[in-house]
């Protein structure tokens, strides 16, 4: 059984990883005004965030359609794949997984497509795709990459920090006044994921001393499996992010990557996210 591996464009996996894991990625859309791009095919990070901070429009996300999925997985068939595993965003925070698993009905009668919420986005969700990856990719058998990708889910935790919070403002997703106060008194936002859900993960008096919170959550685990630094337009801040992680796990297997537009548009630049899998 040739099984393989579909995830969307908000799991920010470094495109060489996508080729060598022989991963789809489905992208979401990102519009700013009237013009409407697809995540990581039609924009990539970096003229993201330059458009993010020129343009006169604040940037709104939208989720593949139905189609786009249906689409992906026909390919896929026609391709010779017996087997899908589909691995995306919390359905907490995106109706992805919502699109995936219509499409998926569609074809059922064409092939088997396994729809998994992995309840994280960027990076977390990363890792858990790029472990699915790893397993189809050594040939095993689609109910094997479903129940170890649903361990995987288990393994897997996150936590970052953000810069700014104008561009949660801009989105709507806090109020102009809270974003004021922790502007004021110089905090900094630290967010991570619990049941799916993106929850406040403590506040730091400054982006040194959130860097120092993420040092300490990836020095508190213990058999760290993968290990993953995501940044939006900060590559220096994760190198010395990454340096100093290498006290805990080989610099070599540490994945840097960049966050694209799923999290950059609510986020902006600035962002600085750990995503760790690990026996505990």
């Amino acid at each position: 059984m040739s099984v393989k591996i579909v995830t969307d464009s908000t799991s920010d996996i470094p495109p060489e990883l996508i080729s060598s894991l022989g991963i789809t990625v489905v992208p979401v859309y990102v519009h700013f005004g009237k013009e409407s791009f697809r995540d990581g095919v039609d924009i990539n990070p970096a003229s993201f965030y330059q458009k993010l901070v020129q343009s006169p429009h604040h940037p709104t996300t939208s989720q593949p359609a139905i189609g786009d999925f249906q689409t992906a997985y026909e390919k896929l068939h026609q391709y010779g794949a017996t087997g899908i595993v589909s691995v995306h965003i919390s359905s907490k925070i995106s109706g992805t997984l919502s699109s995936a698993v219509s499409a998926a009905e569609l074809i059922k009668d064409q092939i088997p497509v396994t729809v998994i919420d992995s309840g994280y986005n960027s990076i977390g969700l990363g890792l858990i795709a790029i472990a699915a990856g790893q397993l189809a990719k050594a040939g095993h058998e689609l109910r094997h990459v479903v129940e170890e990708t649903t361990k995987a889910i288990a393994q897997t935790d996150m936590l970052g920090i953000f810069d700014t919070l104008k561009y949660v403002v801009r989105g709507g997703r806090i109020s102009k006044t809270k974003a004021t106060v922790a502007s004021i008194i110089g905090v900094k936002p630290m967010l991570k994921f619990s049941d799916g859900a993106i929850v406040q993960g403590g506040l730091a008096r400054t982006y040194s001393k959130g860097v120092e919170k993420l040092v300490s959550f990836v020095k508190d685990k213990t058999g760290i499996i993968n290990l993953a630094i995501a940044h939006s337009a900060v590559p220096e801040e994760a190198a010395r992010l990454k340096t100093r992680l290498a006290e805990y796990f080989s610099e070599n297997d540490i994945l840097v990557t960049e966050i694209g537009s799923a999290l950059g548009a609510h986020g902006g630049p600035g962002i600085l996210l750990v995503a760790c899998r690990s026996e505990s």
